[in-house]
């Protein structure tokens, strides 16, 4: 009796202690959190707040620099967690990517996921594919946090369900000028909510009308140029903004911060008098040129 009393005794303690490594080696593992992005909301909502319209075709959205904008927003809110990816969602004819959503979906860290555009341009599917995506994830326990800018009471089915896996879901929405923009069950149901201001939307949103640099294919710079603009941005803002200000940049590298990669945007624009708006390649070749010139610094 006391040799099998002693037995189960060592069976328990052996069962504790791979628990016991089993839960440290969860603590040690990094939480992840990823960004699902309805972008029929966000045209509308961001075209409506900026532009006054929520006509795409009456306004240009930088869409590279809003969903680097996300990322950082997300990296402050999420200080211990990894970004997984972001999931942009959009309708197309057929779903086939439209030159926009092409230069998208070649961004680095970003998922672009295509319902279909009926007649009346209206989405149809978006909804069911981020459930899809949002259920799956928690499911498998590949995200913690999930950060959803949308607005569709059609959603609420897909929050409950990570939610049911244990993610926490976390809604961003547009500042509406009247009104709201979010359905409220939806906002009942989210654990926690965020709204973006007219002056974290101003600089992604501007009326064609107004657009400074027509980007035609004949004084298309190559890559090789944007790139020694870049360079030539970051040594020039060495100086000006000085060192301590610009080592700040390198721990968040390769993305930088939303306000920043928009002055940089602005600024390389100006020099080169090219608009780069929905050129992705050479958006990466400008930051690639300015990282490059900061490294070499440090």
């Amino acid at each position: 009796m006391n040799d099998d009393l002693a037995a189960l005794g060592a069976r328990i303690d052996h069962t504790n202690g791979l628990l016991q490594r089993m839960l440290a080696e969860v603590a040690k593992t990094p939480s992840t959190h990823a960004i699902f992005v309805d972008a029929g909301y966000l045209f509308a909502a961001a075209g409506r707040l900026v532009a006054g319209t929520e006509d795409r075709r009456a306004f240009d959205l930088d869409a590279e620099g809003l969903i680097d904008a996300l990322i950082d927003k997300a990296r402050s809110i999420f200080a211990d967690s990894r970004l997984l990816r972001v999931y942009w969602y959009d309708g197309a004819r057929r779903r086939i990517h439209t030159a926009e959503q092409q230069s998208i979906a070649e961004l680095p860290d970003v998922k672009v996921r295509l319902g279909n555009l009926n007649a009346h341009n209206q989405q149809k599917g978006v909804d069911s594919l981020i459930r899809t995506d949002l259920e799956s994830l928690a499911r498998h326990r590949a995200i913690s946090d999930a950060a959803l800018l949308g607005g569709d009471e059609d959603l609420v089915s897909a929050v409950e369900a990570a939610q049911g896996y244990g993610a926490r879901v976390h809604l961003w929405g547009i500042e509406a000028p009247e009104g709201r923009n979010q359905a409220e069950p939806l906002l009942w149901e989210v654990d926690s909510q965020r709204t973006f201001d007219l002056e974290f939307c101003k600089p992604y949103v501007s009326r064609r009308t107004a657009a400074s640099y027509e980007a035609t294919p004949g004084n298309r710079p190559t890559r090789e140029d944007v790139r020694f603009v870049g360079a030539q941005i970051a040594a020039k803002w060495l100086v000006s903004r000085g060192r301590d200000t610009l080592m700040e940049l390198l721990p968040g590298h390769p993305y930088l911060p939303g306000s920043v990669d928009q002055d940089l945007l602005v600024e390389a624009e100006g020099l080169l008098q090219y608009s780069l708006r929905g050129q992705a390649d050479l958006r990466r070749s400008l930051r690639d040129g300015f990282w490059e010139h900061l490294q070499t610094q440090y």
